[in-house]
């Protein structure tokens, strides 16, 4: 085909089956494109047959300028992804349309997102908390995993760092440039020596998750691969393998800063264990087993509870020491692959296959304060900013919800509408900017929003 093709996902395969020996450019699932859309797109391709990743990079290399789309174009009416609706043969509201009716959520209890519709709020979406700035067309995020989507990490309003194959590339939306951090195609060893660290390394990793803080970077792969970076010092600090059991893979990873003032991280992998390392020393200081799968992990920002979520309906609150159960989390109709912790210590939530992310607040857990409803899929990522003053939480394509989290009501929203799956979503540390990475054959990219302010100058500066 010709021209404009988003390839979408509706993947049938679990995790636990899935091929370790794809291509680098290989997606997990069967993809299928919309038929609606025109292909008599020359003038935009010149002729090309955009048909594999590898043709759209080449053609966003040489073209990256004309292809990106800034704030001022944006406002005179260009579509902010660069797709040019009035030369197709469908609209754009008709093909969301169709998106909306011939999307298909991945479930592994059949029947959970309808079956969960009947409790969800009905929210108001006139809500305008970020503008458009950018959208960066070469800079292409891609996924190696279906269910796992946090590959896109901010650490500041303008240093953002994604997966793009087997590379970890750091964007600069100051010079809009990028460079590349970590190449895990080959092999990679540790240039320095720390107990327990595996100085053979790893060969050609297969990277399912990742997390970016301050200066640490830490990849995890599908063979409870761990890599550490320290993105201040040349090569990599530490290599371990959390498990050599044959459900091996790193679903999520979570840095934090304990309240000692330690970085510390956590892995929550398939094999049921989610572990804890202190990267001062560059040791496992816990393991904790849990009773099934463990997808997703977050810590409470006082460092004594655990959000632990997998591959049950149940989700479960505990102590970050012990391990042992605090409060068991009811709701959820399906499998949950995200979490996250409000700032103010005493909200968070939990993203589920059941198309709902529910809120919750540690005093009363027998029930969930309020559950949001996704309008494609799962709920795959979530994020607060650091104020607590937002809440964006995305789904595995097309819609990211930013919700004002002022009186814990979650009754106000910005939807943010693009066409193509999501990699991962980040609001930066200062919760200027907001980040989301875009997976498409042809319109991948990674878009950028800013906070509103009431400064009209401010647009200058974009």
């Amino acid at each position: 085909m010709n021209g404009l093709q988003l390839s979408f996902c509706s993947s049938k395969s679990e995790k636990e089956i899935m091929s370790h020996q794809q291509e680098d450019d290989e997606y997990v699932g069967d993809e299928y494109e919309m038929e609606d859309v025109d292909d008599n797109m020359e003038e935009e391709f010149h002729g090309r047959d955009v048909g594999s990743d590898s043709d759209v990079d080449e053609y966003d290399y040489m073209n990256n300028k004309l292809a990106d789309t800034c704030a001022a174009q944006a406002r005179k009416g260009k579509d902010i992804q660069g797709i040019p609706w009035e030369r197709l043969s469908i609209t754009r509201d008709k093909y969301r349309q169709t998106r909306l009716e011939q999307y298909k959520n991945y479930e592994n209890i059949p029947q959970s997102g309808e079956a969960s519709e009947k409790a969800c709020k009905v929210t108001n979406k006139t809500g305008l908390y970020y503008d458009f700035r950018r959208n960066s067309r070469s800079v292409k995020s891609t996924i190696l995993h279906f269910q796992l989507r946090n590959l896109v990490w901010a650490t500041s309003k303008h240093d953002v760092y994604l997966m793009s194959h087997f590379s970890v590339i750091h964007w600069s939306s100051l010079t809009c440039n990028k460079s590349e951090v970590l190449n895990v195609s080959g092999h990679v060893a540790p240039c320095e020596k720390h107990p327990g660290s595996l100085l053979e390394g790893f060969t050609q990793t297969q990277v399912s998750t990742m997390a970016v803080k301050d200066n640490l970077l830490v990849a995890g792969g599908f063979q409870g691969e761990l890599i550490c970076k320290y993105l201040d010092r040349p090569g990599v600090c530490f290599c371990s393998r959390t498990t050599y059991d044959d459900n091996a893979i790193t679903n999520a990873l979570d840095i934090y800063t304990t309240p000692s003032g330690a970085v510390h991280f956590t892995a929550s992998n398939n094999d049921c264990g989610v572990r804890e390392f202190d990267m001062e020393n560059f040791q496992m200081t816990k393991h904790l087993r849990f009773p099934w799968p463990v997808n997703h992990t977050s810590i409470s920002p006082d460092g004594k509870l655990l959000i632990i979520v997998g591959d049950s309906p149940e989700g479960m609150l505990v102590d970050s020491s012990s391990g042992k159960t605090v409060a068991s989390l009811h709701g959820h109709l399906d499998f949950s692959f995200a979490s996250a912790w409000n700032p103010d210590g005493y909200g968070f939530a939990t993203g589920n296959q059941d198309k709902t992310c529910r809120i919750w607040d540690i005093r009363h857990v027998s029930k969930s304060v309020t559950a949001l409803k996704a309008n494609l899929g799962a709920i795959r990522s979530i994020r607060y900013s650091s104020d607590g003053r937002f809440m964006a939480m995305a789904e595995p394509a097309d819609f990211v919800h930013v919700f004002d989290v002022r009186g814990g009501c979650y009754d106000k929203e910005q939807e943010i509408d693009f066409f193509g799956e999501i990699s991962g979503t980040s609001f930066s540390p200062d919760t200027d900017s907001l980040f989301i990475g875009v997976w498409d054959r042809t319109y991948g990219s990674l878009l950028e929003f800013g906070r509103r302010h009431n400064y009209s100058y401010l647009d200058s500066l974009i």
